[in-house]
């Protein structure tokens, strides 16, 4: 899981001491997973970290000290790497960990089963080595599971597909608007796909072939005016 940037993410400027280095590094991994939190919009998050004890002393440093985030991919095992102004580095282990309030399946859930409200809930667990876990739930309802799902299993945006509302074969509904004119073709689709896919469509009366976003079931819209709308209200 990648936490954050390779940079300086902290520096002194006074005198520092083996321990207060030791803590400008777990406050530096502390605020990656941080940040993390609120990229993946994890609420509540609890954030854990501690340096890994080294065979090899770090020394006091009597000038600036910065710590640079080197590998911070795995929370479990993230690397910091310290550079004294007095001329020497130090690369430090940390152990770290992030809990939050996610959504787990509140039942088992069938591959292809639109999911429903009723079938997730909210619980606190640990996502340290779950990057993609999701915490609203507007963002599953209506979706389906690539594979069957255990009750209390984390809901994770791989596990995830958006529901095919749009078939291959079928007749289609497409909608053009220009300002306040709207015009409604009759067309068989040549591909299927969920919301926001791109589909081909033969128009029923000329059987020219377009390019068409689908917007709901049964219906598109030309490619070229196709305008995503937030999930929460594209739903049917």
């Amino acid at each position: 899981m990648a936490v954050a940037t390779v940079g300086v993410v902290a520096t002194a400027h006074a005198a520092t001491s083996p321990e207060r280095i030791t803590a400008q590094v777990e406050a530096a991994a502390r605020q990656q997973l941080q940040q993390l939190a609120e990229r993946e919009g994890w609420r509540e998050p609890r954030v854990e970290a501690a340096v890994v004890a080294d065979a090899k002393p770090v020394a006091a440093c009597a000038q600036a000290v910065e710590v640079e985030a080197t590998d911070t991919r795995t929370p479990a095992r993230m690397r910091f790497t310290v550079r004294c102004a007095d001329g020497w580095k130090h690369v430090f282990v940390v152990r770290a960990s992030v809990s939050a309030p996610v959504l787990v399946t509140a039942t088992n859930v069938a591959p292809g089963k639109p999911i429903a409200a009723s079938d997730v809930t909210l619980e606190r667990r640990d996502i340290s080595a779950v990057p993609d876990a999701l915490a609203d739930t507007d963002q599953v309802i209506d979706m389906t599971s690539r594979r069957s799902l255990r009750s209390g299993e984390i809901l994770r945006k791989s596990l995830l597909a958006a529901p095919v509302l749009v078939r291959r074969g079928e007749t289609v509904r497409v909608v053009a608007q220009r300002e306040q004119v709207e015009v409604t073709i009759v067309g068989e689709a040549l591909d299927a796909g969920g919301r926001g896919d791109v589909v081909r469509v033969r128009n029923g009366s000329t059987g020219k072939v377009i390019s068409t976003r689908v917007t709901g079931a049964g219906t598109v819209v030309p490619s070229e005016m196709w305008v995503p709308m937030p999930s929460s209200q594209s739903r049917d």
